[in-house]
């Protein structure tokens, strides 16, 4: 459990001594991206630099910090756990924390896509660059890809990203695209889920870039999966998306999907740090045994 003392004096430390970051990031104890099995568990905690805060019925679910630290820490602490997607204030909090040591970490890039704003699918690099990723010694970036035909600012999403993609490779780091088809519905943003969509998405994300060497797709769990994995020799992460109905129907959902040949795990975020009735390790443990069944089997 992450105490009060600690979380205060983890905001002591970034008011007098910020150079801390950079001194955990240079000391922090890194390992290989795959492990034997070839599998990733990934928590993802980049939602609220979007100013998505809301998890099920409860639209400010993420905006207490403390709060978020300590179902993160919580989670990181199984060793099942892979790592962790975050911006940078995330990622730091982690880091001073000590909660980063042996883990694989990625950094979220393009936060400019508010939420419903009216700008959203002109989705902006705001957050890690890939030179920064490297010298804080993480893994990768992931960065969001919405694809909308009627919006202009889809082609400078997909210019940033490819730039995103081609640096991150000449810099040995993962690039972790999260493409959709979207379309604004009286004025949100909808991503298309269809089979047929997803599989475009897939087609125009991965020949983004100079070069697709380090290129992964972080894709959405959808009927018809089979299809879109056909589509692709990359290697791909699914997502958790929105967290609905119970954690029972959600692993059941995953478990046919890992399956999948070039599925190499999940990256997921509010499913497993907000799971119903809250607690987060059972959440995360349940997960762990759908993405590594037979380590979990042996072990127990």
């Amino acid at each position: 459990m992450l105490s009060d003392q600690r979380l205060w004096d983890l905001r002591e430390l970034r008011a007098r001594n910020p150079e801390a970051i950079a001194e955990a990031a240079a000391g922090r104890r890194r390992r290989p991206l795959l492990d034997g099995s070839g599998r990733l568990l990934i928590v993802a905690a980049d939602h609220p630099a979007r100013g998505a805060l809301g998890v099920r019925e409860n639209p400010a679910a993420m905006a207490d910090r403390d709060d978020l630290l300590r179902r993160l820490v919580t989670a990181l602490a199984d060793p099942a756990v892979d790592g962790v997607l975050g911006t940078a204030d995330v990622l730091e909090d982690l880091l001073l924390l000590g909660a980063l040591e042996g883990k694989v970490v990625f950094g979220s890039m393009n936060r400019g896509g508010l939420h419903g704003a009216v700008f959203e699918l002109d989705d902006r690099f705001t957050g890690y660059d890939a030179l920064t990723i490297a010298a804080m010694g993480f893994d990768g970036g992931k960065m969001l890809c919405r694809i909308d035909l009627a919006d202009p600012g889809t082609v400078s999403t997909l210019e940033s990203c490819g730039r995103a993609v081609t640096e991150l490779a000449r810099l040995g780091r993962v690039a972790m695209l999260e493409p959709f088809i979207s379309r604004r519905v009286d004025g949100r943003v909808h991503n298309d889920l269809t089979p047929a969509a997803v599989v475009k998405s897939v087609a125009v994300a991965a020949g983004l870039g100079a070069t697709s060497s380090h290129t992964w797709l972080k894709l959405p769990v959808v009927d018809g999966l089979e299809e879109v994995m056909a589509a692709t020799t990359l290697p791909a992460l699914l997502l958790g998306g929105d967290p609905v109905g119970s954690m029972e129907q959600t692993y059941a959902f995953w478990a046919r999907a890992l399956t999948l040949p070039g599925v190499r795990g999940l990256v997921v975020g509010r499913a497993l740090l907000y799971p119903p009735g809250g607690d987060v390790a059972a959440a995360v443990a349940g997960a762990a045994q759908l993405v590594r069944p037979a380590l979990r089997k042996v072990s127990a």
